[in-house]
């Protein structure tokens, strides 16, 4: 061993190592995404997702509603903002209603289940008389409510089997029923089978699927056997099968699959290509809004269910994306939660409004890419029509409400407090804001007695 200088042994140092350059302190990437997943996991993050995204979407639609109508409107010797207004309408009377529904509590949400529910019944079996109900394009499924309004009662029917069936599936669990076929299927599915019935007599096929896909989402969420589903899927397709084949209509929808000539065969596939053709004309970020060539007469319901296909095209795929960013948001949000509660009735009917939305979605958006065949269904809180978006955004009113009602959501609501006014009732209770004046400081400092 070497000796210093001065007689002692060197002190022993201690070796450097190299900094870890992949630890969660020194990695930008790995904190943010930390920092991104303890967002993500808060307590309110559904409830935001939902609330934002719902309306984003709604307010994205309105635009998109003034921009693809414009053309139609003018066509039809009415004001280029005729469709617009009547949008606009219904989005403000369905945010009344969203707000209604997401103060409500779910005793009253279940027990506003059979009153709907036989709204609904009554409405659709009203439409199948003669003088009252309306023809829209070969579909008898509408009122006249006088003048240019008209409501869709089987859009009411979608609201009304998430609200019943969740409340029988809710009330049939707690009392341990279940676990037998025959209380699992019964009343559930010939209820919904009138209500398919009621609607395929107006030859809507394309909110038969959506019911159809509602009442599976019910019996999956309620553990229903693979047989069972299978069983009640065969049966169901089969009906579809028949349908289809019996409707010449509906059997050239088939055949414009993958078409890329308007004029493909014997089949016309004239909004088919030209939905396609509307996509493509507009690259990343698109032509501009409103600068649409197809919304001109050569895309038939361009401002209804093809109004995807305007948003690709004025917005490009960037729109389009955050579109389906947006309903792929309100999907999961759905589903997380109907994951997280312990009510059965608040599990299956936020189950359902997320089925329902999903479904008609993914079924819109298929048809308009060329996916699937053309159903006819709206796009949820975005095409326009007041008979689809009122009852969407009561259901969009129960999803917020049941993502308030979680006991983590509920904690943490009560412990923000309002940056204006009042403090809210149970807090510190404080006298007014006195403000630190110079003069308050000089009078402070003074003793008691001073003058």
């Amino acid at each position: 061993m070497p000796v210093s200088r001065t007689g002692r042994p060197p002190a022993q140092r201690s070796v450097r190592r190299p900094a870890a350059s992949g630890t969660p302190n020194d990695n930008p990437l790995l904190r943010l995404y930390t920092r991104a997943r303890r967002a993500w996991d808060r307590p309110l993050t559904a409830y935001y997702l939902i609330l934002g995204g719902s309306l984003l979407i709604t307010v994205l639609g309105l635009v998109m509603v003034y921009s693809a109508s414009q053309i139609t409107a003018l066509q039809m010797s009415l004001p280029g903002s005729y469709f617009f207004r009547k949008q606009l309408l219904a989005a403000v009377l369905g945010g009344v209603l969203m707000l209604i529904a997401s103060r409500m509590p779910v005793k009253l949400h279940r027990a506003l289940a059979y009153p709907i529910l036989a709204g609904a019944v009554f409405l659709m079996a009203l439409v199948q008389i003669p003088g009252i109900g309306v023809s829209v394009n070969g579909n008898q499924n509408w009122i006249s409510l006088g003048g240019s309004f008209q409501i869709q009662p089987s859009e009411f029917g979608k609201l009304a089997l998430v609200l019943w069936g969740a409340d029988l599936l809710a009330r049939k669990q707690d009392k341990k029923l279940l676990t037998q076929w025959k209380h699992m299927l019964v009343p559930l599915v010939p209820v919904a089978f009138m209500l398919l019935g009621l609607i395929m007599l107006g030859g809507d096929m394309g909110t038969a699927i959506i019911l159809t896909a509602i009442l599976f989402g019910l019996l999956w969420l309620a553990g229903a056997p693979t047989r069972m589903f299978a069983g009640v899927l065969s049966v169901a397709g089969l009906i579809g099968l028949v349908l289809i084949k019996t409707s010449p209509n509906r059997m050239a929808r088939l055949q414009c699959l993958g078409a890329t000539e308007p004029q493909s065969g014997p089949v016309d596939c004239w909004q088919a290509v030209h939905g396609i053709y509307a996509l493509a004309s507009g690259g990343i970020f698109g032509s501009g809004l409103g600068a649409s060539v197809e919304k001109w007469g050569q895309l038939p319901e361009a401002h209804t269910d093809f109004i995807f296909a305007v948003t690709g095209e004025e917005l490009g795929l960037a729109g389009t994306l955050s579109v389906l960013a947006l309903f792929a948001a309100l999907g999961y949000a759905g589903i997380r939660v109907a994951g997280r509660t312990e009510d059965p009735f608040v599990r299956y009917a936020a189950g359902g409004v997320t089925t329902w939305i999903t479904a008609q979605a993914v079924i819109n958006i298929g048809a308009v890419l060329g996916l699937l065949p053309i159903a006819g269904v709206p796009l949820p809180l975005f095409s326009y029509g007041g008979s689809a978006l009122l009852p969407t955004m009561f259901a969009i009113g129960l999803l917020i409400a049941f993502a308030r009602d979680e006991p983590a959501a509920r904690a943490a609501l009560s412990m923000r407090q309002p940056r204006f006014g009042r403090k809210r009732a149970g807090g510190p209770v404080r006298g007014p804001r006195r403000w630190n004046t110079m003069r308050r400081r000089a009078s402070a400092a003074r003793s008691s007695g001073e003058r």
